[in-house]
C-alpha cells in the first residue's frame, strides 16, 4: 500500500511513467512553484525566499525530493495533505502564505502528476529550511489550524453547469493551480481572500503586496481589465505587454517562470474566464476617456508645475508628451490602470526600483524601466507622479513625498 490517492500509487515506484511527470512538470509551471520555492542564484525548488507578512518574514521551504531537507520522505497522501490542506506529515500546520486554499481545488488525477514531478523530474538538493523571522508567541502554528477550520474549503473544483468548457479550464486554473487570487483578491482581518471564486465580489479586485498593488482584474473600466479584450489579456500572459501594461513586481516572476510556457489554449481560457468577470469595485469613478490634444500637456504645465519638469527631463523619452508610451514595451501612462488606481504604491515602487527583468523565450525585453532611486528624491518622485496621475484625463489622487519615503525605506536593500 502507498497510502496515496486513488489509482495513482504507481507514480510512487522506482520509475515513473515519462509522461506523467512531464505532465507534472507542466502543471508545476502552471502553478508558478518556481517563482516562490527559488531564489534568483539559488537552486531550482530549494527554498529560501523571504516573504514579508504582517507578522514578519516567512521563508518558502526546500520542495526537491531530498530525503532530509526536502520532501523526499512524502507519501503521495501526506504531499496531497501539505497542497491541499496546508499540514505537513508531522501535523505542524503550514502559514496560508502556500497558497492552499487555491490549490485545494486541484483535481486527484492533477495531483497525483505533481507527485510524480517533484519525486521523479526535480533533482534533489540538500538546503536546510530558514525558520521564520515572526516572534513568539505570533509564530505558533496551532492558531493555523482554527484559521483552517474557518477559513479552508477543502474541496475540488467543480465544472459550473450553464458554462462551457473554455471557461470552465480557465476557471479550474484560475482559482487552482493559478492562485491568482493569493495576490489579487483583498485579504479580511484573519489574512483570508475574501472571495476564493466569481461568486464573492471582492474576487481579484487588487490588494496590497509587499509594497506593491496587486491589479484589478475585473472588469472595471478604469482600474481593471474592462478595456481588454481577451486577445490582449491572452498577449500579456505571454509576453508580458500589451497595449495597455507591462509587467512589473512579482507579475515578472509569473510571466518569466509560468505563464509564457502555458499552451495558448490555455492562457486563452484564463483569458476567457478572467474577462468574464464584471467590474468588483465601487470606487472606479466615470469611464476614462482619451485626451484629444494629450501632446500639449507637459508643454503646457511646464512653466509652473515641477512635476512637469521632472517628466519631460527623465520619463517623456519613452513615454511621449501625450503619455501614450510606445506599446507594448514602453508603457502608457495616459489611462493606464495601474496609474489610475487610487493606491500609488505600485508607482513608486516601479519609479524608485524599475520593472524588474522580463525574459520571454530566453530574451530579456528590450526597455526595462529604470530605477530612479538614486536619482530623484522624494518629493521629486511624488511631484511627478501626481503630475502623471492628473493629466492627459487620468484622475487619480496626488502622491506625497511620506509615501515616497515610506516605499524607499521598506525597499531599500540590506
Amino acid at each position: 500500500m502507498c497510502g496515496g490517492l486513488p489509482a495513482t500509487c504507481h507514480a510512487q515506484g522506482a520509475k515513473a511513467d515519462a509522461a506523467l511527470v512531464a505532465r507534472g512538470e507542466y502543471l508545476a509551471r502552471a502553478g508558478d512553484c518556481l517563482a516562490c520555492h527559488s531564489t534568483p542564484r539559488g537552486k531550482p525548488f530549494a527554498g529560501g525566499l523571504p516573504m514579508t507578512t504582517p507578522m514578519g518574514r516567512i521563508f518558502s521551504t526546500n520542495i526537491t525530493p531530498d530525503r532530509e531537507t526536502g520532501i523526499g520522505r512524502y507519501s503521495e497522501a501526506d504531499f496531497a495533505r501539505a497542497v491541499r490542506e496546508g499540514v505537513a506529515p508531522d501535523g505542524h500546520a503550514l502559514y496560508p502564505a502556500m497558497p492552499y486554499p487555491s490549490y485545494a481545488k486541484v483535481s486527484d488525477a492533477d495531483m497525483n502528476a505533481l507527485y510524480a514531478y517533484f519525486m521523479h523530474g526535480v533533482p534533489p538538493v540538500k538546503q536546510a529550511n530558514r525558520a521564520s523571522d515572526i516572534p513568539w508567541p505570533l509564530n505558533m502554528r496551532w492558531p493555523l489550524k482554527l484559521w483552517n477550520i474557518v477559513f479552508l474549503d477543502n474541496a475540488r473544483y467543480q465544472t459550473k453547469t450553464g458554462k462551457d468548457a473554455q471557461w470552465n479550464r480557465g476557471a479550474y486554473l484560475v482559482q487552482g493551480l493559478g492562485h491568482c487570487g493569493a495576490c489579487h483578491t483583498p485579504r479580511g482581518i484573519g489574512f483570508q481572500e475574501k472571495a476564493l471564486d466569481e461568486s464573492g465580489r471582492a474576487f481579484l479586485t487588487g490588494a496590497p503586496l509587499e509594497n506593491w498593488f496587486a491589479s484589478n482584474l475585473t472588469g472595471n473600466h478604469n482600474t481593471g481589465l474592462g478595456r481588454w479584450s481577451e486577445d490582449d489579456l491572452n498577449t500579456f500572459l505571454r509576453t508580458g505587454a500589451n497595449a495597455h501594461a507591462t509587467a512589473f513586481g512579482s507579475m515578472t516572476d509569473v510571466i518569466n517562470y509560468s505563464t509564457q510556457a502555458l499552451t495558448d489554449a490555455d492562457t486563452r481560457a484564463i483569458a476567457r474566464y478572467i474577462k468574464s468577470l464584471p467590474g468588483g469595485r465601487s470606487d472606479d469613478g466615470p469611464p476614462y476617456a482619451p485626451h484629444p490634444d494629450g501632446e500639449r500637456v507637459v508643454l503646457a504645465a511646464m512653466p509652473d508645475n515641477r512635476g512637469a519638469h521632472t517628466y519631460a527631463t527623465y520619463c517623456m523619452h519613452c513615454h511621449g508628451a501625450g503619455g501614450l508610451g510606445a506599446a507594448p514595451w514602453l508603457a502608457p501612462l495616459a489611462g493606464n490602470p495601474n496609474v489610475l488606481e487610487p493606491d500609488p504604491v505600485s508607482l513608486i515602487n516601479v519609479t524608485l526600483n524599475g520593472t524588474g527583468a522580463l525574459v520571454i523565450g530566453g530574451v530579456p525585453a528590450p526597455y526595462p524601466m529604470p530605477k530612479y532611486h538614486a536619482m530623484l528624491t522624494d518629493e521629486q518622485i511624488a511631484d511627478v507622479l501626481t503630475f502623471v496621475r492628473g493629466n492627459w484625463n487620468n484622475a487619480a489622487p496626488a502622491v506625497s513625498a511620506k509615501a515616497v519615503a515610506k516605499v524607499r525605506s521598506a525597499t531599500r536593500a540590506p
